[in-house]
Protein backbone atom coordinates (compact mmCIF):
# COMPACT_ATOMS: atom_id res chain seq x y z
CA UNK A 1 0.00 0.00 0.00
CA UNK A 2 1.26 3.47 -0.87
CA UNK A 3 2.66 5.50 2.01
CA UNK A 4 0.66 8.61 2.86
CA UNK A 5 2.80 11.74 2.65
CA UNK A 6 2.34 14.55 5.16
CA UNK A 7 2.71 18.24 4.37
CA UNK A 8 5.29 18.62 7.15
CA UNK A 9 7.44 15.93 5.55
CA UNK A 10 7.33 17.58 2.13
CA UNK A 11 8.06 21.09 3.41
CA UNK A 12 10.87 19.94 5.73
CA UNK A 13 12.60 17.92 3.01
CA UNK A 14 12.23 20.35 0.10
CA UNK A 15 14.73 23.22 -0.12
CA UNK A 16 13.16 26.64 -0.64
CA UNK A 17 15.10 27.34 -3.83
CA UNK A 18 13.30 30.58 -4.62
CA UNK A 19 13.99 32.05 -1.18
CA UNK A 20 17.67 31.09 -1.39
CA UNK A 21 17.98 32.43 -4.93
CA UNK A 22 16.21 35.75 -4.24
CA UNK A 23 19.35 37.71 -3.15
CA UNK A 24 21.23 36.52 -6.26
CA UNK A 25 18.35 37.44 -8.56
CA UNK A 26 18.04 40.90 -7.01
CA UNK A 27 21.81 41.41 -7.34
CA UNK A 28 21.71 40.46 -11.02
CA UNK A 29 18.79 42.84 -11.63
CA UNK A 30 20.72 45.64 -9.90
CA UNK A 31 23.75 44.84 -12.08
CA UNK A 32 21.60 45.07 -15.21
CA UNK A 33 20.12 48.32 -13.86
CA UNK A 34 23.63 49.75 -13.43
CA UNK A 35 24.72 48.52 -16.88
CA UNK A 36 21.65 50.11 -18.45
CA UNK A 37 22.25 53.42 -16.65
CA UNK A 38 25.98 53.52 -17.43
CA UNK A 39 25.45 52.74 -21.11
CA UNK A 40 22.30 54.89 -21.45
CA UNK A 41 20.21 51.98 -22.73
CA UNK A 42 17.05 53.06 -20.86
CA UNK A 43 16.09 49.49 -20.01
CA UNK A 44 14.92 50.59 -16.57
CA UNK A 45 12.76 53.31 -15.08
CA UNK A 46 13.39 53.92 -11.37
CA UNK A 47 9.77 53.99 -10.21
CA UNK A 48 8.93 50.98 -12.34
CA UNK A 49 11.92 49.08 -10.92
CA UNK A 50 10.91 49.88 -7.35
CA UNK A 51 7.36 48.76 -8.09
CA UNK A 52 8.62 45.44 -9.50
CA UNK A 53 10.95 44.93 -6.55
CA UNK A 54 8.19 45.68 -4.03
CA UNK A 55 5.74 43.33 -5.73
CA UNK A 56 8.37 40.58 -5.82
CA UNK A 57 9.39 40.94 -2.19
CA UNK A 58 5.77 40.90 -0.99
CA UNK A 59 5.20 37.81 -3.15
CA UNK A 60 8.11 36.01 -1.48
CA UNK A 61 6.90 36.95 2.02
CA UNK A 62 3.35 35.97 1.15
CA UNK A 63 4.55 32.62 -0.21
CA UNK A 64 5.95 31.72 3.20
CA UNK A 65 2.33 31.56 4.39
CA UNK A 66 0.49 30.41 1.24
CA UNK A 67 2.96 27.66 0.28
CA UNK A 68 1.39 25.26 2.76
CA UNK A 69 -2.07 25.85 1.30
CA UNK A 70 -0.87 25.47 -2.27
CA UNK A 71 1.12 22.31 -1.76
CA UNK A 72 -1.43 20.99 0.70
CA UNK A 73 -3.85 20.75 -2.23
CA UNK A 74 -1.22 19.02 -4.36
CA UNK A 75 -0.53 16.64 -1.50
CA UNK A 76 -4.23 15.90 -1.02
CA UNK A 77 -4.50 14.92 -4.70
CA UNK A 78 -1.48 12.63 -4.42
CA UNK A 79 -2.76 10.96 -1.26
CA UNK A 80 -6.20 10.42 -2.80
CA UNK A 81 -4.90 7.93 -5.38
CA UNK A 82 -3.63 4.42 -4.74
CA UNK A 83 -0.71 4.47 -7.20
CA UNK A 84 2.56 6.34 -7.35
CA UNK A 85 5.45 6.82 -9.75
CA UNK A 86 8.89 5.75 -8.46
CA UNK A 87 11.28 8.60 -7.71
CA UNK A 88 14.42 8.60 -9.84
CA UNK A 89 16.16 10.89 -12.32
CA UNK A 90 14.13 9.67 -15.29
CA UNK A 91 10.76 10.11 -13.62
CA UNK A 92 11.85 13.48 -12.20
CA UNK A 93 12.58 14.71 -15.74
CA UNK A 94 9.21 13.31 -16.84
CA UNK A 95 7.55 15.23 -14.00
CA UNK A 96 9.19 18.44 -15.19
CA UNK A 97 7.85 17.92 -18.73
CA UNK A 98 4.34 17.18 -17.48
CA UNK A 99 4.46 20.19 -15.17
CA UNK A 100 5.66 22.41 -18.01
CA UNK A 101 2.76 21.20 -20.17
CA UNK A 102 0.37 22.18 -17.36
CA UNK A 103 2.14 25.52 -16.99
CA UNK A 104 1.58 26.21 -20.69
CA UNK A 105 -2.18 25.81 -20.29
CA UNK A 106 -2.27 27.71 -17.01
CA UNK A 107 -0.43 30.55 -18.72
CA UNK A 108 -2.62 30.43 -21.82
CA UNK A 109 -5.86 30.50 -19.85
CA UNK A 110 -4.26 33.28 -17.82
CA UNK A 111 -4.59 35.37 -20.95
CA UNK A 112 -7.91 34.03 -22.20
CA UNK A 113 -10.16 34.30 -19.13
CA UNK A 114 -10.80 37.23 -16.80
CA UNK A 115 -10.40 35.19 -13.62
CA UNK A 116 -6.89 34.01 -14.41
CA UNK A 117 -5.89 37.19 -16.25
CA UNK A 118 -6.51 39.01 -12.97
CA UNK A 119 -3.90 36.72 -11.37
CA UNK A 120 -1.40 37.31 -14.18
CA UNK A 121 -1.80 40.86 -15.49
CA UNK A 122 0.67 42.20 -12.90
CA UNK A 123 3.43 40.40 -14.77
CA UNK A 124 2.59 42.31 -17.95
CA UNK A 125 1.72 45.83 -16.84
CA UNK A 126 5.23 47.26 -17.11
CA UNK A 127 6.33 49.21 -20.16
CA UNK A 128 9.90 48.09 -19.49
CA UNK A 129 11.39 44.65 -20.06
CA UNK A 130 14.28 43.70 -17.83
CA UNK A 131 15.29 41.17 -15.20
CA UNK A 132 13.19 42.93 -12.56
CA UNK A 133 10.07 42.24 -14.65
CA UNK A 134 10.34 38.63 -13.53
CA UNK A 135 9.70 39.84 -9.95
CA UNK A 136 6.20 41.05 -10.88
CA UNK A 137 4.31 37.99 -9.67
CA UNK A 138 0.72 38.60 -8.63
CA UNK A 139 -0.15 38.04 -4.99
CA UNK A 140 -3.25 36.12 -6.12
CA UNK A 141 -1.66 33.79 -8.65
CA UNK A 142 -1.62 30.85 -6.22
CA UNK A 143 -5.15 29.98 -7.32
CA UNK A 144 -3.61 28.62 -10.52
CA UNK A 145 -2.50 25.60 -8.49
CA UNK A 146 -5.69 23.94 -9.82
CA UNK A 147 -3.88 23.47 -13.14
CA UNK A 148 -1.18 21.39 -11.47
CA UNK A 149 -3.43 18.86 -9.75
CA UNK A 150 -3.12 16.46 -12.74
CA UNK A 151 0.61 16.14 -12.00
CA UNK A 152 -0.21 14.70 -8.58
CA UNK A 153 -3.09 12.58 -9.88
CA UNK A 154 -0.65 10.93 -12.28
CA UNK A 155 1.32 9.79 -9.25
CA UNK A 156 4.39 12.04 -9.24
CA UNK A 157 5.75 12.45 -5.72
CA UNK A 158 4.87 15.84 -4.13
CA UNK A 159 8.50 16.47 -3.22
CA UNK A 160 9.55 16.01 -6.85
CA UNK A 161 6.68 18.29 -7.91
CA UNK A 162 7.76 20.99 -5.45
CA UNK A 163 11.37 20.98 -6.65
CA UNK A 164 10.37 20.92 -10.33
CA UNK A 165 7.94 23.79 -9.73
CA UNK A 166 10.63 25.95 -8.14
CA UNK A 167 13.12 25.22 -10.92
CA UNK A 168 10.48 26.19 -13.49
CA UNK A 169 9.84 29.49 -11.69
CA UNK A 170 13.57 30.25 -11.49
CA UNK A 171 14.04 29.48 -15.19
CA UNK A 172 11.73 32.38 -15.96
CA UNK A 173 14.16 34.90 -14.49
CA UNK A 174 16.88 34.97 -17.16
CA UNK A 175 14.50 35.21 -20.13
CA UNK A 176 13.35 38.68 -19.01
CA UNK A 177 16.11 40.70 -20.64
CA UNK A 178 16.83 42.75 -23.74
CA UNK A 179 20.56 42.11 -23.49
CA UNK A 180 20.49 38.51 -24.78
CA UNK A 181 19.35 38.89 -28.37
CA UNK A 182 19.56 35.44 -29.96
CA UNK A 183 20.79 31.93 -29.18
CA UNK A 184 21.73 28.86 -31.27
CA UNK A 185 18.92 27.40 -33.38
CA UNK A 186 18.71 24.09 -31.46
CA UNK A 187 18.14 25.98 -28.21
CA UNK A 188 15.54 28.27 -29.80
CA UNK A 189 13.66 25.32 -31.25
CA UNK A 190 13.15 23.53 -27.93
CA UNK A 191 13.57 26.02 -25.08
CA UNK A 192 11.97 29.37 -24.27
CA UNK A 193 14.55 32.10 -24.80
CA UNK A 194 14.57 35.86 -24.11
CA UNK A 195 13.65 36.42 -27.76
CA UNK A 196 10.55 34.24 -27.44
CA UNK A 197 9.48 35.85 -24.20
CA UNK A 198 9.97 39.39 -25.46
CA UNK A 199 7.33 38.53 -28.05
CA UNK A 200 5.03 37.28 -25.31
CA UNK A 201 5.35 40.56 -23.40
CA UNK A 202 4.82 42.67 -26.50
CA UNK A 203 1.48 44.32 -27.27
CA UNK A 204 2.26 44.56 -30.98
CA UNK A 205 -0.81 43.26 -32.83
CA UNK A 206 0.75 40.01 -34.06
CA UNK A 207 2.58 39.43 -30.76
CA UNK A 208 -0.58 39.33 -28.63
CA UNK A 209 -1.34 35.96 -26.99
CA UNK A 210 1.75 34.21 -28.32
CA UNK A 211 4.60 32.15 -26.83
CA UNK A 212 3.01 30.90 -23.63
CA UNK A 213 5.75 28.33 -23.00
CA UNK A 214 7.36 28.35 -19.56
CA UNK A 215 10.57 26.38 -20.10
CA UNK A 216 9.82 24.62 -23.40
CA UNK A 217 8.67 26.49 -26.51
CA UNK A 218 7.63 23.21 -28.15
CA UNK A 219 4.11 23.50 -26.72
CA UNK A 220 3.58 26.74 -28.64
CA UNK A 221 4.84 25.09 -31.81
CA UNK A 222 2.44 22.17 -31.27
CA UNK A 223 -0.65 24.20 -30.33
CA UNK A 224 -0.24 27.02 -32.86
CA UNK A 225 0.68 29.89 -30.52
CA UNK A 226 4.29 30.32 -31.62
CA UNK A 227 5.55 33.64 -32.95
CA UNK A 228 9.15 34.50 -33.75
CA UNK A 229 10.59 37.89 -32.88
CA UNK A 230 10.55 39.93 -36.07
CA UNK A 231 10.28 43.48 -34.74
CA UNK A 232 10.95 45.35 -31.50
CA UNK A 233 8.28 44.60 -28.92
CA UNK A 234 6.21 47.40 -27.42
CA UNK A 235 5.76 46.41 -23.79
CA UNK A 236 2.83 46.80 -21.45
CA UNK A 237 -0.87 46.04 -21.75
CA UNK A 238 -3.59 47.57 -23.93
CA UNK A 239 -5.16 49.46 -21.02
CA UNK A 240 -1.81 50.61 -19.60
CA UNK A 241 -1.85 51.85 -15.97
CA UNK A 242 -0.54 55.40 -15.55
CA UNK A 243 0.93 54.87 -12.10
CA UNK A 244 3.50 52.77 -10.20
CA UNK A 245 1.39 51.90 -7.16
CA UNK A 246 2.20 48.21 -6.40
CA UNK A 247 -1.19 47.52 -4.82
CA UNK A 248 -3.09 48.92 -7.80
CA UNK A 249 -0.76 47.11 -10.22
CA UNK A 250 -1.71 43.83 -8.54
CA UNK A 251 -5.44 44.39 -8.12
CA UNK A 252 -6.64 46.71 -10.90
CA UNK A 253 -8.15 43.94 -13.05
CA UNK A 254 -9.81 42.38 -10.00
CA UNK A 255 -11.44 45.77 -9.41
CA UNK A 256 -12.69 45.85 -13.02
CA UNK A 257 -14.08 42.32 -12.71
CA UNK A 258 -15.95 42.99 -9.47
CA UNK A 259 -17.35 46.25 -10.86
CA UNK A 260 -18.72 44.43 -13.91
CA UNK A 261 -20.09 41.59 -11.78
CA UNK A 262 -21.86 44.09 -9.55
CA UNK A 263 -23.54 45.61 -12.59
CA UNK A 264 -24.59 42.22 -14.00
CA UNK A 265 -28.32 41.55 -14.36
CA UNK A 266 -28.23 38.19 -12.57
CA UNK A 267 -25.95 35.68 -10.85
CA UNK A 268 -25.46 33.62 -14.02
CA UNK A 269 -24.25 36.66 -15.92
CA UNK A 270 -21.99 37.67 -13.03
CA UNK A 271 -20.34 34.24 -12.94
CA UNK A 272 -19.97 34.27 -16.74
CA UNK A 273 -17.92 37.47 -16.45
CA UNK A 274 -15.25 35.55 -14.51
CA UNK A 275 -14.66 33.21 -17.42
CA UNK A 276 -15.18 35.65 -20.29
CA UNK A 277 -12.31 37.00 -22.37
CA UNK A 278 -10.33 39.96 -20.98
CA UNK A 279 -11.13 41.72 -24.27
CA UNK A 280 -14.77 41.92 -23.20
CA UNK A 281 -13.75 43.34 -19.83
CA UNK A 282 -11.78 46.12 -21.51
CA UNK A 283 -14.67 46.88 -23.87
CA UNK A 284 -17.07 47.16 -20.93
CA UNK A 285 -14.67 49.49 -19.14
CA UNK A 286 -14.48 51.78 -22.17
CA UNK A 287 -18.26 51.84 -22.49
CA UNK A 288 -18.59 52.93 -18.87
CA UNK A 289 -15.92 55.60 -19.28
Amino acid sequence: MKEKITLEKVISNAPDLILYAAPILIALALAEFYFSWKNKKELYEKKDFLASLTIGLVYILQSLFTKSLMFGLVLWAYNSISWSIPVNWLTSIACFFVLDFCRYWAHRLGHETNLFWATHVTHHNSEKYNLSTSFRLSWTQQIKVVFFIPVSLMGFHPLVFLICHQIAVLYQFWIHTELIRTLPKWIRFFFVTPSHHRVHHGKNAHYLDKNYGSTFIIWDRIFGTFQKEDEQAIYGIIEQPKHYNPIKLVFHVWADIFRNMKEADNVKEAVAILFASPDNLEKSKKEIE
